[in-house]
């Protein structure tokens, strides 16, 4: 691919790595999601509806509460010790946890224990999970370069989403098929194992090792340089004094409060509705099963887009479009509750979707090296937690009693805050480079 030309053989192969933990990674971390309609059943008491609903997004919802003191965890030592160690341990927690939930006893056999149980295996998979994303695209962005960057990064999110495609697919083989569903942990856990130990091969990037060793103030050098590229100023200005505009900070966390919005009304919101129309759990996986594959090709087609057409703006275009289409979505329910229809509208989600990709470099680059990991997954973690919990109680109580409509106090404001973000990032991409160095250095 054009993407990997004039990048060094380490450099391809610390890629195809990252590529590959993060992948193994989302397959165990989204097994559980996907399947949650058969194991909340083995895991949980039988309630009514309402219970059901409210267990059901408490479950959902333990994977991300605890990512903030995950993200301090990992943010610490991604930034203190190296962003390789990270990626290593949340690999190694991941296959430690498929391995308790692999082998762990059901609700009919150990009672409420059970419950407890899987809860704390999903707040272990989430906690993991926060350092393993955040960790390889902060990798990746010191290792490239713009506008190669783009791309290289964009494949994480690439390889998340592969990742949960075939979570996907086990899960409707598991439903559909028969196939015993431990035997899908059991590999989750084998492949994790396997990821940590080839993660074991990657260096350190060099720019975390450069400031690292040299951590005194360097403004007197960046004003000195009219060489150096306004992508890499505010990085470098920030460095001085390892402070970031507190606007950046909100910015940056409106724009990560799209992707879990979306995911959850993609493929969680529909289930009540798609039950009440006769369909039953299998069904449903399987059609999120399709789903999935039509958000990975969306992805890829934007990967491409990147090439031609800046990322901000195309991250721009996208929140416009969903803010459109947002809308409309609760009023094409009402009109029209055919199955196919039904899918239609999931599927426009999937495919205009509020996401950072493939703009992310920008959004990392804009936070200084030796406090980026902390800054960026507290904030990425931060914005999960509050994002899922208002989302998934939200929606609950919202469709009671608005219907449909309901909708609207969740998504509406999430998107105005994404393109609210998107707009403040596209203020520095167009800034001169010395003034641009005189806002962020106050």
């Amino acid at each position: 691919m054009a993407i990997f030309s004039g990048l060094k053989r380490e450099e391809k192969e610390a890629i195809g790595l990252l590529q590959v933990g993060t992948f193994l990674e989302y397959f165990d971390l989204m097994l559980y999601v996907h399947m949650a309609v058969l194991l909340n059943e083995l895991f949980f008491p039988k309630t009514d509806a309402h219970t059901a609903a409210l267990l059901s997004a408490f479950a959902f919802c333990s994977t991300y509460v605890l990512r903030p003191l995950g993200a301090l965890i990992f943010g610490y030592i991604g930034d203190n010790i190296g962003r390789k160690t990270t990626v290593i341990i949340t690999t190694m927690m991941m296959s430690i946890s498929c391995i308790i939930m692999a082998t762990l006893p059901t609700y009919a056999q150990i009672g409420i224990t059970a419950a407890w149980a899987v809860t704390l295996c999903r707040i272990i998979q989430g906690i993991s999970s926060m350092g393993e994303i955040i960790g390889a695209e902060i990798y990746l962005t010191e290792m490239t370069k713009p506008p190669a960057s783009y791309q290289i990064v964009s494949l994480i999110s690439c390889a998340a989403r592969l990742g949960t495609m075939v979570a996907l697919g086990v899960s409707t083989a598991v439903l559909t098929i028969g196939v015993e569903w431990r035997i899908a942990f059991w590999i989750g856990a084998a492949v994790a194992v396997i990821g940590s130990i080839a993660r074991g091969r990657l260096r350190e990037t060099p720019e975390f090792l450069k400031h690292q060793q040299n951590k005194k103030p360097r403004s007197a050098q960046i004003n000195k340089d009219p060489s150096i590229e306004g992508s890499s100023i505010e990085t470098t200005s920030l460095d001085s004094t390892n402070k970031t505009p507190f606007k950046t900070v909100v910015a940056y966390f409106f724009i990560s409060s799209g992707p879990p919005a979306c995911l959850y009304f993609s493929y969680m919101y529909f289930v009540p509705l798609l039950k009440s129309m006769g369909f039953n759990s299998e069904f449903i996986v399987r059609q999120n099963f399709f789903l999935s594959i039509i958000e990975l090709l969306a992805v890829i087609i934007i990967i491409y887009l990147s090439k031609k057409i800046h990322p901000l703006k195309i991250v721009k275009y996208r929140s416009t479009l969903y803010l459109l289409l947002i809308t409309v979505f609760p009023l094409m329910i009402y009109l029209n509750q055919d199955y196919y229809f039904i899918f239609f509208i999931q599927s426009l989600s999937v495919i205009f979707t509020l996401t950072a990709v493939p703009a992310v470099p920008i959004f990392i680059k804009h936070f200084p090296v030796l406090r980026r990991f902390t800054y960026t997954s507290l904030i990425y973690a931060l914005s999960r937690a509050v994002i899922y919990v208002i989302t998934s109680f939200g929606l609950v109580y919202f469709t009671e009693w608005f219907g449909h409509l309901g909708v609207y106090f969740i998504l509406i404001p999430i998107t105005a805050g994404v393109l609210w973000g998107v707009n403040y990032f596209e203020k520095f991409e167009d800034m001169p480079k010395q003034l641009l160095l005189k806002n962020i250095a106050f």
